[in-house]
């Protein structure tokens, strides 16, 4: 192991040699009570430096649009809701498709204000797109849509 790699945790390291753990990582890394911090330096690791991220929003007329973001700006973006309210993002089911050195993963989520609580602030599905690549699994892409009227959950 040479040098840059002994300021990483075992556990950020272990997190990119499996596709499930990784998903699970990410997950883990925007969870938790408001106004804790998040682990960015986790999610940073997790991500290819050029990867990003689409939200899909839906206006009040009912048309779409993407919202797209790099590593830093997502950041950027949800570090005010997680200064206010409490937020856990919790994997309900997850269906991995690899061909070679890349895999696509179709992950249903449910948020929540704690990990086990009964209310659900919201679920639906995120899109993640990953790259092996330096001996390591890369999240290239993640692309999240919320469920809604008129929007099938049955996804797998």
């Amino acid at each position: 192991m040479n040098d840059s790699h002994q300021a990483v945790p075992a556990q950020w390291i272990a997190d990119t040699q499996d596709i499930g753990r990784l998903v699970r990582a990410i997950y883990e890394c925007i969870s938790g009570p408001a106004g804790a911090p998040r682990d960015w330096a986790r999610f940073r690791y997790l991500y290819h430096p050029r990867g990003l991220s689409l939200r899909t929003v839906v206006e009040a007329d009912g048309s779409t649009r993407a919202v797209v973001f790099d590593v830093e700006s997502y950041i950027a973006d949800v570090e005010g809701l997680f200064a206010t309210q409490s937020f856990y993002e919790v994997e309900t089911d997850q269906r991995i498709e690899r061909f070679g050195q890349i895999a696509h993963v179709w992950s249903k989520y449910d948020a929540r204000p704690s990990a086990d609580s009964p209310v659900l602030l919201k679920r639906g599905a995120n899109s993640i797109q990953l790259c092996h690549e330096h001996g390591r699994w890369w999240v290239f892409c993640t692309i999240w849509d919320n469920e809604r009227e008129g929007l099938s959950f049955d996804l797998f």
